[in-house]
């Protein structure tokens, strides 16, 4: 089985050489500008070449995301040198940039009791939102129709496959079926890209599924 070290070590070679659509980029640029420890792995891969990873042309973006453009251009993930810890708020620089707002601005919608997002929108055939769940929530058991990554912004939660606190990603997809439950402490604030939506496999999943999914 791949280990969750081995799944991101993997996830950071794919941004490195600009193979991941740009949800995904921004996802694990965010994750580096967190992460001392995989921003000196990334900015290795960089030294090396990628190792020979092939680069793919440049994403085409609508107009109404150009802006997203400019934060490519300007974003210097690799090493994390130009990044350092957020001063000046809760999201790293650039998912900041990236959503044109930090946390306390944030305009969130209640999906149910104890559970709120942010609906980012779609692009490059992948789903982000922002959530925000109060402390000790669970959420209901389900599994997903692709790949989710989520990106730990504060707060923390736990599933099957571990603990995971600010900083971290966390994988799921169809071979996953959890239940995350929020640590007590703390809201717990993150980021999602998702690939398809969610699908509620617990008793109470029928009953909620409309809640859920809008």
């Amino acid at each position: 089985m791949t280990s969750a070290a081995q799944t991101v070590d993997s996830l950071i070679a794919s941004h490195i050489a600009g193979t991941l659509p740009l949800p995904a980029h921004v996802l694990v640029a965010a994750h580096l500008q967190l992460k001392n420890d995989n921003r000196a792995f990334a900015g290795d891969l960089e030294r090396l070449g990628g190792l020979g990873l092939s680069e793919t042309p440049p994403i085409a973006l609508s107009d109404r995301d150009r802006r997203l453009a400019s934060v490519l251009d300007g974003a210097d993930p690799g090493d994390g040198s130009n990044a350092g810890p957020t001063q000046n708020g809760l999201f790293p620089p650039i998912l900041r940039d990236f959503v044109g707002f930090d946390v306390a601005d944030v305009p969130w919608r209640t999906k149910m009791p104890g559970f709120r997002e942010h609906d980012v929108g779609q692009i490059d055939g992948c789903h982000i939102n922002l959530f925000w769940i109060r402390p000790g929530r669970a959420i209901p058991t389900h599994t997903h129709g692709g790949l989710e990554l989520t990106l730990v912004l504060d707060g923390a939660f736990n599933d099957v496959n571990g603990r995971y606190g600010r900083g971290d990603i966390a994988f799921a997809d169809e071979t996953v079926e959890h239940r995350p439950v929020i640590e007590k402490d703390r809201p717990c604030i993150g980021l999602a890209v998702t690939a398809a939506p969610l699908r509620l496999t617990g008793p109470l999943g029928r009953r909620l599924i409309d809640i859920i999914g809008g």
